[in-house]
């Protein structure tokens, strides 16, 4: 298959900007995979599509305000004083060893291997440091910070929340509440595992109260959620590698489910992902590691039975995971997933991170 087959017109002003007013009360499309049917409902009614015993899984990963600004100081070898015409911008897409983040910078074009870096708060001061170790592509760096035991605090004061590309405006207060989930716990995330933005703890005590049981995973979502793809086959996708957690209670709860036959109900493309990552090791055991697995079209699913999720990007890997959930036959799988992209572009659903989701089981 080529990426070509997964692209879709979306008209600008679908793309959420800011998110709903009240947390919870986005629309949902729920997708009937075997009837092949769509019905428009709203995602408060979330408890009603599912059922006693089912399995809820989610990603409690946290975002880090992991935009930063940053004024370039020269060479570590030789040092000068800082200029702000010097200013840049810094995100930081993950964490690889102790004080070293992989990070995109931009304008990017002279920071270079030796260089070092301040990061000043609003009166100028110097909170954090770091001295560029690599150059990769597409402004790609690797930083290394000097050690600091309130690095995290200094983050969230200094720190501006990373919105995806699609979000034409500046971070505000307000997403520092809204661009992370009610349950997030693990700090990590450079990007919002978006499916989760929908809950409340109203919602959440009215899944548990209808018998539904509600389990954690943690998976570390990284920019290469955005990056655009730039092959023209399927098959020659390789994603970048991002850490996960699996619990001993997550792992227990969801061999139980297996077993049971009971229903596993993934809250979004990170928890699928991870999920299947681990599945593929055979019975679920509590472990850390790293995943870059690529659900295709055509994948077997072999843990999870329903995926809630938000509207993706166009020609993007989470759409060709949305089709391959669809259905195990490639073809049928992506014709039924641009068809359920078509009835929410016609009813005016909101698209990607801040926007409405899609229940599909």
């Amino acid at each position: 298959m080529l990426v070509s087959d997964f692209n879709f017109d979306l008209p600008e002003d679908l793309i959420a900007q800011h998110p709903p007013e009240v947390r919870g009360s986005s629309r949902m499309l729920v997708v009937d995979r075997g009837a092949r049917t769509f019905s428009d409902d709203y995602f408060r009614n979330l408890p009603h599509h599912l059922r006693g015993g089912d399995l809820l899984i989610l990603n409690d990963s946290r975002v880090l305000p992991a935009r930063l600004y940053a004024v370039r100081t020269g060479l570590s070898t030789q040092p000068k004083s800082p200029s702000p015409s010097a200013r840049i911008e810094v995100l930081l897409t993950q964490q690889t060893a102790a004080h070293v983040w992989s990070a995109l910078v931009r304008p990017g074009r002279k920071v270079q291997p030796g260089e070092r870096l301040i990061f000043p708060d609003e009166s100028g001061i110097a909170v954090l440091s770091a001295e560029v170790l690599t150059v990769g592509e597409f402004g790609e760096r690797t930083l290394r910070f000097s050690p600091d035991p309130d690095f995290l605090s200094h983050l969230d004061r200094i720190g501006h929340m990373p919105l995806p590309p699609y979000i034409h405006r500046d971070d505000s207060s307000h997403d520092k509440s809204r661009y992370q989930t009610v349950y997030a716990a693990i700090p990590g995330s450079a990007a919002a595992p978006t499916a989760g933005l929908h809950f409340t703890p109203e919602i959440l005590a009215s899944l548990e109260a209808r018998g539904i049981e509600i389990a954690r995973i943690t998976l570390h979502v990284g920019l290469g959620t955005f990056r655009p793809v730039r092959v023209e086959r399927l098959e020659d996708i390789r994603l970048h590698s991002e850490h996960y957690t699996l619990p001993a209670a997550t792992a227990a709860s969801v061999n139980s489910a297996l077993e049971d036959k009971r229903r596993i109900i993934a809250a979004g493309t990170t928890t699928t992902r991870t999920l299947e990552h681990c599945a593929a090791m055979g019975r679920m055991k509590p472990h850390s590691g790293s995943t870059s697995v690529f659900l295709a079209p055509g994948h077997r699913f072999r843990v999870v039975s329903g995926l809630l999720t938000n509207f993706h990007l166009p020609q993007s890997t989470l759409l060709m995971l949305v089709a391959a959930f669809m259905n195990e036959e490639p073809e049928l799988g992506r014709e039924l997933a641009l068809a359920a992209y078509t009835h929410a572009i016609r009813a005016r659903y909101r698209f990607f991170s801040y926007g409405d989701c899609m229940l599909i089981l």
